[in-house]
């Protein structure tokens, strides 16, 4: 396993020192209209990735530990701090603290795990990966979010993806890739996005219009939003940053609203087939091919406005009676 994997391509569009906005991405999804439901409570994610800027003040009384599994720092376990920038942002798109500034996350009170398994240069090794993911499952984490990967299939990692999903019911959530090349008859293989056993998410644009640079391929589960999301970054800072790395984690933490929306409705934890039926229900196909967008694109609150359709037809029917 010599292979460097690598952070799933990822384009800066702008840095910025303040920003006070809920992101379009998370309106998309229909995730603040959730909120009034659960924000996320008592659900733990493990970011595996760059690491985390400790001190970013939208990030603060959201990261519940960590770990470093690289070189950086010598090599020291304790200091995961982030030197690169993309963890930082997929935390913030995951959880940032809903503090009437800065940026929200999708579930703006989960808890984060930070497992740093890339160093400032943006690689790492599988063995760190395949580490990360033993040390997650050994935290008993709810949700794993991954954006990274390489064209190698390592047997290893998908041993420890099967033993995760399978054996501990624990979502494993994966970017699929930023190789398309535009060509949506074209496959684009990257993994761990690929496995069967993950939720392998595309990028749209705010404008629900496919991403170009989004792998196609039959693996794909569904997409969100990923082109110019902005979130937290460096030194306290702000970005928007453009790549299925940043679709990922909208998956990441929709999933802990759904977690906790599913366990109340059904009294019993779900599941991790369970928990994927119940995110693929809430998906809206898009109208391209499923090679492009899965199922479709995440939106949160489908089943509710299914619902109260259904309550109308049903009062218009008895009254026509």
């Amino acid at each position: 396993m010599n292979q460097k994997v690598h952070l799933i391509h990822y384009t800066l569009i702008e840095q910025q020192e303040k920003v006070s906005e809920v992101p379009k991405g998370l309106t998309m999804i229909q995730a603040p209209t959730i909120w009034g439901q659960t924000k996320g409570e008592g659900i733990t994610i493990a970011i595996l990735d760059t690491g985390c800027d400790m001190e970013h003040p939208d990030l603060q009384g959201r990261i519940l530990s960590g770990k470093n599994f690289t070189n950086d720092d010598n090599g020291n376990p304790a200091l995961f701090e982030d030197y690169n920038g993309h963890g930082t942002h997929v935390a913030g798109t995951i959880s940032a603290t809903q503090n009437e500034k800065g940026v929200v996350g999708v579930a703006p009170e989960a808890s984060l795990i930070i497992l740093k398994v890339l160093g400032k240069d943006g690689s790492g090794q599988y063995d760190w990966i395949i580490n990360a993911i033993n040390y997650a499952i050994e935290q008993k984490v709810d949700v794993i979010s991954m954006s990274l990967g390489g064209p190698t299939d390592i047997p290893e990692l998908h041993e420890v993806i099967q033993k995760a999903v399978v054996d501990h019911n624990i979502p494993v959530v994966c970017a699929a890739g930023n190789e398309g090349d535009g060509d949506h008859s074209t496959d684009e293989f990257a993994y761990p996005g690929s496995y069967n056993e993950v939720i392998s998410v595309g990028a749209v644009d705010l404008e629900r219009r496919s991403s170009d640079f989004s792998n196609t391929n039959n693996q794909l589960d569904l997409v969100a939003p990923g082109e110019k999301i902005t979130s937290t970054y460096l030194d306290g800072t702000y970005a928007t940053l453009s790549g299925t790395s940043m679709a990922a984690p909208h998956v990441s933490g929709a999933l802990a609203l759904i977690k906790n929306i599913s366990s109340n409705n059904f009294d019993r934890i779900l599941t991790e087939p369970e928990l994927y039926a119940q995110l693929i229900k809430r998906t809206v196909p898009l109208g391209f091919s499923p090679k492009i967008e899965g199922n479709g694109m995440i939106y949160l609150t489908l089943l509710e406005e299914m619902e109260n359709i259904f309550d109308n037809v049903r009062i218009k029917t008895q009254s026509i009676f």
